[in-house]
């Protein structure tokens, strides 16, 4: 057993060994079994064979930890029929998948506890109810779901807060199997994941229809990016694809020193523009004509996006007054609420919200002190709050070619549940492949599911309660997320805590239900319900980690920490949370935590993540990191679901010279090649080979110099190294075994991300390839430790 050779080593090789010891009469003595089992005994290693999750391992001396497939997240212990019925983890998934019975062990395992949502992710499978009674528990108002129990055919208890609630007599009849009298068999005690058409109780006013508000920079710089082109021509490849109903409305608004409107009512022959120049006392020239039905007005709409491109051609404006002009935005929309998608191309520098450069060039190195990372001015937050509570979320495209002040702009779509996109030097020529990734980005942005006025509830067993929300909404109570838009690409996260033991129940349970307006109009309720066994072991406490959505779970504690207190303490709190866990581990196995760094499998990769995330753009010290770079990354890190930040936090490795169809996987026709996962570190890289890098939002292909020549005509389309251009963004389609097995293996990749990747081929030796290794996170860099060298820095804290 790996574990026992280890420990009868106990000063390994790295380890400083205390000669002195070896000399003259010190006997020094090896652990023998007995010892190590009586150690171990907190284990509970002889009753029953030890699970896998709880396999010691030796950290310092494995170094070849990252499995060759990817990461699946662990199962919780439940007995088969429950494990059948639970949520998907990937709507719904815990830090801790064995709940610790008291808060006293959960503080002993010194592991975060807390929840990952994806609520509104595109299903494929989703049960549909209809039905006149949506029965939920009298007190706590828990859903029906698969995990309560039926006292008899008329009675349930909530699995929440244990009231008995009566069956309503609807509930008796099964609309599936058409029988009566077995409500255990309804499709909502069978399934886990639901969506209810709700009925008028659930409906404050009748629902709102589909309304989309464009608002667009047109200042000199935003003409010289050339982003309107492409913004106008997605929207009229896709304006019958808006999700929406007859009643959808549709208006437009450009901004540069003044605000001009655009009346586009039925019956024009023309669309006109009225221009409002009073920025310090916005005012709507024409209230009634300037959201209009997109099916009454539609060739008015069409006119004005051919014209806009051009419009502003000649423009010698260079001011941008985004204040005034979200202002007027958010009178426009207050009647109705819905979507505002803004698009910015610089500082604002005009009316209220303009905003001074805080960007100091010479202070982005800094190894500690990283200042402006939180909001110069509240007007943006104050007049995010005001527009959820009018059901409006502001969407924020920053398409800047110099620091904008991400920082402030971004309070806009935090608090009102928006989303924020950021093309850095973005330009429509001189940076095609950013052009190209907006196009792709707005055909999904455009395109994709939304549900309007949502409001989100996370409720959990008595005992356990909700503390700290993460992601873009507002906190209306104690646990209720308004929430104006929600979007398939949204993630959530909240820590929980134990306020009470757990000690009379074997399960605990949490459920989210997310009430939201469809595009059509209808009022529905989403809901998820998770179940989890409760343990009263430390040793069942760290077999059940999910080291994935604790890493994310820090992750978004570690932004809220760089922006309350600073980036070093931030910093700090991730190497404790490793070192703390390992040395609370440490403890319960052996008295041996001197000897070797030791971690249970569940958490052998926690180092390794945590590394990861210290070299991340929104935590890394030393390299000169552009401001906005860095708080976009930690934007991305408080709204992205698990799936996507995980790939941000640690990228995919693979070799694709020699693709296979060993293994492969069948996708819609297509064979899939899929290569082992390679380790980040340039000792896996050869120069013989060609290595596709996924880092969720940008993939690169590292040519190395003595690549095989056939590879680079096949798949490149050029006859050698040499040949290959320095700036390289597509894959030709070629009609070769080589380029086909590639390109499905990178479609397939690509295919469900929000964000559309950009690609690069990055040539070995290139300037570009900075960039690539960056990312290649065991190695050591000017600032940061290599992965072995944050071992021994963990392993040295431990032993303080």
């Amino acid at each position: 057993m790996l574990f026992t050779s280890a420990l009868t080593n106990p000063y390994p090789l790295f380890h400083p060994f205390p000669y002195h010891l070896l000399s003259g009469n010190h006997q020094f003595q090896y652990p023998g079994m007995n010892q190590l089992s009586s150690s171990l005994g907190g284990l509970s290693l002889q009753s029953s064979p030890q699970p896998e999750s709880l396999r010691p391992v030796n950290l310092t001396q494995e170094r070849n930890i990252l499995p060759m497939a990817p990461v699946w997240p662990p199962v919780p212990n439940l007995n088969l029929d429950l494990k059948k019925l639970n949520c998907s983890p990937d709507s719904f998934r815990c830090t801790l998948t064995n709940i610790p019975q008291t808060q006293a062990l959960l503080n002993k395992a010194k592991l975060p506890l807390g929840l990952l949502l994806h609520p509104f992710r595109d299903l494929t499978q989703l049960p549909v109810i209809t039905s006149n009674t949506i029965v939920r528990c009298r007190s706590c108002r828990t859903y029906i779901n698969p995990f309560v129990s039926f006292i008899d055919q008329r009675r349930w208890k909530c699995n929440l807060c244990y009231r008995v609630n009566d069956v309503p007599e609807e509930f008796m009849y099964n609309p599936v199997t058409r029988s009566y009298g077995e409500p255990h068999k309804r499709p909502e005690v069978q399934n886990s994941t639901v969506e209810f058409i709700a009925s008028s109780d659930y409906m404050l006013r009748p629902p709102q229809p589909a309304v989309y508000l464009f608002v667009l920079d047109v200042s000199h710089n935003a003409v010289e990016a050339g982003y309107l082109t492409i913004l106008c021509q997605s929207l009229l490849e896709n304006l019958d694809k808006l999700p929406g109903d007859s009643r959808t409305r549709i208006g437009f608004m450009t901004f540069d020193s003044t605000i001009h409107f655009y009346n586009l009512q039925e019956g024009l022959s023309q669309p006109q523009m009225l221009i409002v120049s009073d920025i310090d006392d916005v005012f709507l020239p024409t209230p009634d004509s300037l959201l209009v039905n997109l099916y009454e007005s539609k060739e008015l709409i069409k006119d004005l996006l051919n014209a806009l491109p051009n419009m502003f051609t000649n423009t010698r404006e260079t001011h941008s007054a985004l204040g005034p002009a979200l202002q007027a935005a958010f009178k426009l929309m207050s009647p109705t609420g819905g979507r505002v998608s803004v698009f910015q191309t610089q500082l604002p520098s005009l009316g209220a919200g303009l905003l001074q450069s805080r960007e100091d060039p010479n202070q982005r190195s800094s190894t500690k002190v990283v200042q402006h990372l939180g909001p110069a001015t509240d007007f943006y937050k104050k007049l995010a709050l005001d527009c959820s509570g009018q059901q409006t979320a502001v969407d924020l495209f920053l398409l800047s070619s110099q620091y904008s002040d991400l920082a402030s702009l971004a309070c806009m779509s935090k608090y009102s549940a928006g989303c924020i996109y950021y093309y850095p030097s973005f330009h429509f020529t001189h940076n095609p492949s950013q052009a190209e990734k907006l196009q792709k980005d707005l055909k999904r942005y455009l395109t994709r599911k939304i549900g309007f006025e949502a409001v989100m509830r996370i409720r959990c067993t008595k005992g356990l309660s909700m503390h700290t929300f993460h992601g873009n909404f507002f906190v209306r109570s104690t646990d209720l997320l308004s929430l104006a838009n929600i979007n398939p690409d949204a993630g959530f996260a909240v820590q929980l805590s134990i306020e009470e033991n757990l000690t009379d129940t074997s399960l605990v349970c949490f459920q989210t239900a997310l009430l939201y307006t469809s595009s059509k109009g209808e009022r529905r309720i989403r809901v998820h319900t998770l179940c989890l066994p409760v343990v009263s072991s430390l040793a069942d406490v760290y077999a059940g980690v999910d080291v994935q959505a604790a890493i994310c779970l820090l992750a978004n504690m570690a932004v809220d920490r760089s922006i309350s207190s600073s980036l070093s303490d931030a910093r700090d709190a991730l190497v404790n949370a490793v070192v703390d866990s390992l040395s609370a581990y440490g403890s319960t196995v052996s008295n041996l935590q001197h000897s070797a760094l030791i971690a249970p499998s569940s958490l052998k990769l926690f180092p390794l993540y945590v590394l990861a995330l210290l070299k991340q753009k929104a935590f890394r010290t030393g390299t000169s990191t552009r401001l906005d770079d860095r708080v976009y990354a930690m934007c991305q890190i408080k709204c992205q679901p698990l799936v996507h930040l995980m790939k941000m936090i640690h990228p995919n490795l693979y070799r694709i010279d020699r693709l296979t169809d060993e293994g492969a996987i069948h996708v819609n026709d297509r064979v899939v090649p899929q290569p082992p996962l390679q380790k980040l570190s340039a000792e896996k890289l050869t120069r013989e080979g060609a290595f596709l890098m996924d880092c969720g939002s940008v993939f690169y292909i590292w040519i190395g110099k003595s690549c095989d020549n056939n590879f680079i005509e096949d798949v490149l389309g050029y006859p050698n190294f040499a040949s290959i251009p320095q700036k390289m963004t597509h894959l030709p389609e070629l009609d070769t075994l080589s380029s086909e097995r590639a390109r499905s293996f990178i479609t397939w990749l690509r295919d469900n991300r929000p964000l559309s990747p950009i690609l690069h081929v990055v040539k070995d030796e290139s300037p570009a390839k900075t960039e690539f290794f960056q990312h290649l996170i065991e190695d050591r860099t000017e600032a940061a430790f290599s992965y072995y060298e944050f071992l021994l820095h963990i392993q040295q804290q431990i032993c303080k």
